[in-house]
């Protein structure tokens, strides 16, 4: 007897896989791109962390309950990858993970705890002493700014600012334009490990108020030392289309970079500096009347 099929792992996975034009549905038992000539294109969804839907793309009801059930995470993204819309969540997330995450935003010692270990994470040095969140936010952005500004030196980028308008995707300049793709390829693969560790995108620490508060925080531990010289290596070369070369340089990035199987280890470590315990279910909780299979033991699997 053959033992039951298991998801594959998201730090087994590959990063991120893109879709523009075309029929996701699954023939004959397998996901597949349908474009308008009627041509298949495979792809191994089960494998893949993150599925980017372009516009022009349509999914059908068969397309979504396969990736569901592979744990592979559908996100809609805007032309060129600048805008995330929406994403399918496949199966769900765990409440002693929410409970937890939730307990530590909503504590100003732990939160503060939190931030300061991601600053710590980020820019490899502890933050300075006696600090608010604000306070620690206004350092990053300085920060941030001044390291835009090393790496267009760096690879001789004319550089301004960081600005785009996303409602008229070609007028920004190169290097932005390559900016914005790069981080939206990191925010789908880090939303996808998000949800498979079974915690809130929304829940954030130092951003807040968005559907992917949590996504930008965890992301931002990975950014610099991936996406960021990825995008000002690329708009050096001044590509004739900056989005599809930053995708392609990003997923050999990822790779390098051993991003995926970082992720979720990254969350708990971070998470662990807020010093409070996971919360337990209430003595008089009733517990699931159909209980589910026991898990994989796994934080990088779903279900």
């Amino acid at each position: 007897m053959l033992p039951p099929l298991k998801p594959i792992p998201i730090k087994d996975r590959v990063s991120v896989v893109f879709v523009e034009k075309g029929q996701l549905d699954v023939l004959d038992g397998a996901f597949v791109v349908v474009d308008k000539t009627g041509v298949r294109t495979h792809i191994p969804v089960g494998g893949v962390a993150c599925l980017m839907l372009e516009p022009g793309t349509r999914v059908s009801h068969a397309a979504v309950v396969l990736a569901s059930r592979v744990g592979c995470l559908l996100v809609w993204i805007g032309d060129g990858g600048v805008r995330l819309y929406a994403s399918g969540q496949p199966g769900g997330a765990r409440a002693d993970r929410l409970l937890y995450q939730a307990s530590l935003a909503l504590d100003d010692a732990a939160r503060l705890k939190v931030v300061r270990k991601m600053y710590a994470l980020r820019f490899k040095e502890e933050p300075p002493a006696r600090r608010s969140v604000e306070q620690l936010r206004g350092i990053e952005g300085a920060r941030v700014r001044k390291m835009y500004e090393l790496l267009a030196r760096q690879y001789r980028v004319d550089w301004r600012q960081r600005n785009y308008d996303h409602t008229e995707w070609e007028s920004g300049d190169i290097p932005n334009r390559c900016l914005s793709a790069a981080t939206a390829c990191l925010y789908g693969v880090t939303e996808a490990a998000i949800l498979a560790a079974g915690y809130a995108p929304a829940v954030g620490f130092i951003h807040t108020g968005k559907p992917q508060s949590f996504v930008y925080d965890v992301a931002d531990l990975f950014k610099f030392e991936t996406v960021v010289p990825v995008a000002f290596r690329t708009a050096a070369t001044k590509p004739s289309n900056p989005e599809r070369a930053v995708r392609i340089a990003c997923r050999d990035s990822f790779r390098n970079a051993k991003l995926l199987p970082r992720i979720i280890p990254t969350i708990e470590q971070v998470l662990a500096a807020g010093e409070l315990p996971v919360p337990k279910p209430p003595e008089e909780s009733v517990a699931p009347a159909i209980p589910n299979k026991e898990g994989l033991g796994d934080a990088g699997h779903r279900g």
